[in-house]
């Protein structure tokens, strides 16, 4: 079974020794089963119940002062009537009262509530005073991200399937809300290129997005940047289209070319505004691919199904996505140790929650700005019914793949056909997307062999194929049920290819738990 996964763990062993590579890697292994939490808000069901005598006040008044684009904000809230089921949610905009609500036509209403936007975080009143539904007392903490508006903070009784409007805070802000924030980096196109996306409140009549960069030390140069976003019609289904909508901001892609490789590269991120003033973000760094077939150290690290998670204890994930921020936080302490990531779909699993996708972008900033973030289409960013997903499953929330394709860059073709190359030194990789019809006779399919039958083995010797569901084998338990021991039809229409092109390693999220597999070919299996 030479070059068919071939002994492909020992193999990594041996390039670490002979060829000084190295790869690690990690399968989805988070627990994120359940419900999104904001989904448990049944906020459309709000009722107005004022009281004079509730209070609720944030600080500070203005975040980040000094550039900051993260900060803790503090609230003390006084309720006469408390409970155990009080919670606070935090809105953004600001305002979210009924004025704020679109035209209901197509969105699927059956009356106009009073509120119709989701809160992009909540906590229980008696998160941090369990005495709250005896003192009526609680001062509570947030972590804040800049998302390009102000927020306000509201405490509700009648727990999250029956919220009652209690009282509501002044409104904070951050300083420059428009600020560019949270740069991500991918491969381009070709090896020598790298490209920086990022997310600003700046529209293009507004100011002119640009990266300013160049060799660390050496002369810099300006590349101009395009800019993307999407509206509420762009959602497929509710949440998306609904409760769960938010304005994503404008979302910027440049292309910084001709990279000589290895090297290390400072940038920052630059808007032209009007009047001919800039706005600039901090100064970040990258180090350029290596030239394909150069033999020398390349590191990469493959995960998926990583999911998002709220370091003030909001949202309840530390039972929805308990993992998350272990991982990241060690991904930011091992940075010096890798050289790119590869993250195979499901990525903040918004469900169409697209406030999520900032709360994502922040959280994984530290990684994604040092080296190339790339990234793969997973259900919970594509499938919805009757939009061309190969799965008539509403897992995206209504999202329909649009955040996940317009918030980061990945070198496909067609953003709306998730599936690309990507050349990195001694590595050809073939990324997949198990949401579309990848069978024999489809476009996809037809990819999948272009990519495995045009690198060059002398040059670049690991094949690299990856998608989110596993299309090779898996004995997760869904899988045996169905008697399939893979996403039905993956190893089928797929498994000739890999073995004609002598595919080194196969890497699959989905299943959220770590398995690894022997070398196999045309397996039968059989009902006992």
């Amino acid at each position: 079974m030479e070059g068919f996964f071939g002994n492909c763990f020992n193999m990594i062993l041996l390039m670490l020794c002979f060829t000084n590579l190295s790869i690690a890697f990690a399968h989805s292994h988070m627990n994120g089963f359940g419900e999104q939490p904001l989904a448990k808000i049944a906020i459309h069901k709000t009722v107005l119940a004022l009281h004079s005598s509730a209070s609720i006040i944030a600080v500070p008044f203005v975040l980040g002062t000094k550039g900051e684009d993260t900060q803790w904000v503090t609230v003390e809230l006084e309720s006469p009537i408390p409970s155990v089921d009080d919670w606070v949610g935090v809105f953004s905009p600001a305002n979210f009262n009924s004025a704020t609500c679109p035209d209901t036509d197509g969105i699927g209403w059956v009356e106009e509530p009073y509120i119709c936007t989701a809160p992009i975080k909540y906590k229980y009143a008696n998160y941090s005073n369990r005495n709250y539904a005896k003192t009526g007392k609680a001062i509570l903490k947030f972590q804040l991200i800049n998302q390009r508006a102000d927020f306000s903070f509201a405490l509700f009784s009648g727990g999250l399937s029956d919220p009652r409007l209690v009282a509501i805070s002044n409104s904070i802000s951050f300083a420059n809300p428009k600020a560019p924030v949270y740069p991500r980096l991918a491969l381009g196109k070709s090896w020598d290129e790298m490209t920086v996306t990022w997310t600003s409140g700046y529209d293009i009549n507004e100011a002119v997005p640009f990266v300013e960069w160049g060799p660390k030390g050496g002369k810099k140069t300006r590349s101009h940047a395009g800019t993307l976003t999407f509206n509420r019609n762009s959602m497929c289904g509710e949440p998306a289209r609904t409760v769960g909508w938010r304005d994503p901001g404008f979302i910027h892609t440049s292309f910084l070319k001709e990279l000589w490789p290895n090297f290390r590269y400072t940038y920052k991120l630059g808007h032209m505004l009007s009047n001919g003033s800039y706005v600039w973000s901090k100064k970040y760094s990258f180090k350029a691919s290596p030239y394909p077939g150069q033999n020398s150290l390349q590191r990469v690290i493959i995960f998926g199904d990583m999911g998002k998670a709220e370091r003030d204890g909001s949202n309840e994930y530390a039972d929805y996505q308990p993992g998350s921020l272990n991982t990241t936080d060690q991904l930011v302490k091992d940075l010096e140790n890798y050289d790119i990531v590869f993250h195979i779909g499901d990525m903040p699993y918004a469900n169409g929650y697209i406030s999520q996708w900032d709360q994502f972008t922040a959280q994984v900033q530290e990684i994604s700005s040092t080296v190339p973030y790339m990234i793969a289409s997973g259900n919970h960013e594509r499938d919805w019914p009757n939009t061309g997903s190969f799965y008539d499953t509403p897992d995206s929330g209504g999202e329909c793949g649009v955040p996940a394709e317009t918030m980061y860059y990945f070198p496909a073709e067609n953003r709306a056909k998730f599936w690309y190359k990507a050349d990195y030194g001694l590595f050809r990789f073939c990324i997949a997307d198990s949401e579309h019809d990848w069978r024999e006779g489809s476009e996809q399919y037809k990819f999948i062999e272009h990519c495995l039958a045009t690198v060059d083995r002398k040059h670049q010797p690991w094949l690299i194929f990856s998608a989110h569901r596993p299309l090779g084998y898996s004995s997760n338990l869904w899988y045996g049920m169905e008697g399939s021991f893979e996403e039905p039809m993956g190893r089928e229409s797929l498994q000739k290819l890999w073995q004609k092109y002598k595919v080194d390693i196969g890497f699959y999220g989905h299943v959220h738990n770590y398995e690894r597999v022997c070398p196999i070919y045309q397996v039968c299996i059989y009902d006992s």
